[in-house]
């Protein structure tokens, strides 16, 4: 395997030219903390983009961070911390459902766009993706977007490298909002609801005019195993329904009082406060009960993201079909499921279910023999797929950058 490690942008334009006139694709890496999702790459050749790790500007008056690509994102995290803020969209650590070490970077969590329980109010990493330098397939640079929130300049071309997966170009430096982070945070726990009654009362606290920031289900089956950040919320075995409120402090303890008393016919509601809350929902976002250091870390796990109103009956068929176990964020509109190891990897029936209600769903975490049999990603419908492929042809013709992540069996 060959490793190419760059220092600048001139570098990423002079392997990517050598890797177009070699016909040699290129495997994208920071810290390869996500090497495990998606196909294997029909590639020996590593474009490891580690030492591009500055952070290259940081202005906390005017809600902006400018990064490097292999900027670690812990570092990241800690620095705009000290300033009392935060990434809005809750950035996912694949790290313990993968069983990697965590070392994710800044380019690694564009690439994969995967944001945690507050995407239902903040949405995703590409709505918080200003801009970004980056290298496309044809070895040329290119700048989209700008560093000011209202400059909208090519917006739409940066958001699309946003859950890419490194297929249309290498992305040197990104330019990323940042938010103040709430002053106090509440969750209401309502205990022992089944998943329809548990998706009805998510379904009236996101209605309300409480302004909900999280709204997750834990099934009983999912607390199980004793999982770090639950601490004892999950000593009764009992189901757990999640109602996250975030703001001034005052704001946020008036409102949760109000959401209490409007969700009364579900049951008693109890609240937990800041440091407890914090905890629970890292461990919501980070899918901890299916942790691969866990009890079920030989289970194959899907992510599946459909309506909300269709969350609870897919979940709960998929468990009953398969003998797995489900965990809902986004108020039903994210599944996560843990599935009793098969070959398949349960892939018809998660698809089929899927499909019914107009989702889809992607397989997060199986084994490499499996990836090779399996669509790790949903099958887009001929329209979508034939559009995604000219637009991937138009920023890599000769397909150098991460061949056959995406697509099983691509290897031109």
């Amino acid at each position: 395997m060959d490793t190419l490690k760059v220092r600048d942008a001139k570098d990423v334009e002079e392997v990517v030219r050598a890797a177009i006139a070699n016909e040699q694709p290129l495997e994208i890496i920071g810290h390869g903390s996500k090497r495990g999702i998606g196909h294997a790459m029909a590639t020996n050749a590593v474009l490891d983009l580690s030492a591009l790790n500055a952070v290259t500007a940081y202005e906390p008056n005017e809600l902006i961070v400018t990064l490097q690509a292999g900027a670690p994102l812990a570092d990241v995290l800690s620095l705009i911390d000290a300033k009392n803020q935060q990434f809005a969209f809750e950035p996912m650590d694949t790290a313990p459902l993968l069983g990697t070490p965590a070392r994710g970077t800044i380019g690694g969590m564009i690439a994969a766009g995967l944001a945690g329980p507050r995407r239902i109010r903040a949405g995703g990493a590409r709505d918080h993706l200003l801009g970004a330098h980056a290298v496309s397939g044809f070895g040329d640079s290119f700048k989209t977007g700008g560093k000011v929130v209202k400059n909208v300049t090519g917006y739409d071309l940066c958001k699309l490298l946003a859950g890419s997966w490194g297929t249309l170009s290498v992305m040197t430096e990104v330019t990323l909002k940042v938010m103040p982070k709430p002053e106090a945070e509440r969750t209401l726990l309502l205990r022992g609801l089944d998943d329809a009654a548990a998706n009805k009362a998510m379904t009236a606290a996101l209605g309300s005019p409480f302004d909900v920031s999280g709204a997750a289900h834990l099934p009983h089956q999912a607390l199980r195993a004793k999982t770090e950040g639950l601490g004892d919320l999950a000593g009764e075995g009992e189901a757990l329904t999640a109602l996250r409120l975030e703001g001034i402090t005052a704001s946020a303890t008036h409102r949760a009082g109000s959401l209490s008393e409007l969700l009364a016919p579900f049951g008693t509601a109890t609240l937990i406060e800041d440091a407890a809350s914090a905890a629970l929902w890292a461990t919501i976002r980070d899918v901890l009960p299916f942790a691969a250091d866990g009890a079920l870390g030989a289970w194959q796990v899907w992510r599946i993201v459909c309506p909300p109103a269709s969350g609870a009956a897919l979940g709960t068929q998929l468990a009953r079909e398969t003998g797995g176990d489900v965990i809902y964020d986004w108020g039903g509109g994210l599944i996560w499921a843990a599935l009793p190891p098969k070959a398949d990897a349960h892939g018809p029936a998660v698809r089929a279910r899927a499909n019914a209600v107009g989702g889809h769903a992607m397989l997060i975490r199986a084994a490499e023999d499996i990836r090779r049999d399996v669509d790790v990603f949903h099958p887009q419908a001929p329209g979508i797929a034939a559009l995604s492929e000219r637009v991937r042809a138009s920023f890599d013709p000769k397909t150098v950058l991460n061949r056959g992540r995406l697509s099983r069996g691509a290897t031109a």
